[in-house]
């Protein structure tokens, strides 16, 4: 058993039979009563994100989540096969666990997957990727009173919004979180 002083962002709890990932935390000691602990949780199965309070010092249940790097190596199917960097073994994910991230894995790409009892949970992909644009509209300039963008397609049929000036062929720094334009890339 852990505190609520042990939590930190990425801590997996067991709360009610589910397992929620700390995404935020916040410690709080107002003027008057006791302190207590304001947290952010996302529920690693369903992906629904909560917030929940705790009284300082109460007892909390983690679980243990082992993070190991993997390689994305190929789609099966629907589901994802990626091999384990230290062992070779490979692990066949299904597509509720990838989530989002399919929108930006190449082949080979590394990523961290969180398992639980043999099982994974969830991946963790880098903060940003570089993919090559594979189909964009040629931009227009025209008269507009603000920067403009369009639609773009990446490698991995995932369509992220770039400005006018971008043309296919392009490699493009995406963020894996929310899959904005970072940035263009020159080799």
């Amino acid at each position: 058993m852990a505190t609520t002083n042990d939590i930190k962002n990425g801590t997996v709890l067991k709360l009610e039979g589910n397992l929620w990932n700390v995404i935020e935390f916040q410690h709080v000691k107002p003027g008057k009563g006791g302190a207590f602990v304001r947290t952010k949780l996302r529920n690693v199965l369903s992906g629904k994100v909560v917030d929940k309070t705790f009284n300082a010092g109460a007892k909390i249940e983690t679980a243990t989540v082992d993070r190991r790097d993997y390689t994305y190596l190929y789609q099966d199917g629907a589901d994802y096969v990626f091999m384990d960097v230290q062992d070779y073994d490979q692990l066949t994910v299904t597509p509720e666990v990838v989530g989002n991230a399919k929108n930006f894995m190449l082949e080979n790409q590394q990523v961290i997957i969180a398992m639980h009892d043999g099982s994974p949970l969830y991946l963790e992909m880098p903060a940003s990727v570089v993919l090559e644009i594979t189909y964009t509209e040629p931009g227009l300039q025209g008269d507009r009173s603000s920067a403009g963008t369009k639609p773009a397609t990446v490698e991995t049929g995932y369509e992220i919004q770039v400005p006018l000036f971008l043309e296919q062929g392009t490699r493009v720094k995406v963020d894996t979180r929310d899959g904005s334009y970072l940035g263009r890339v020159t080799d």
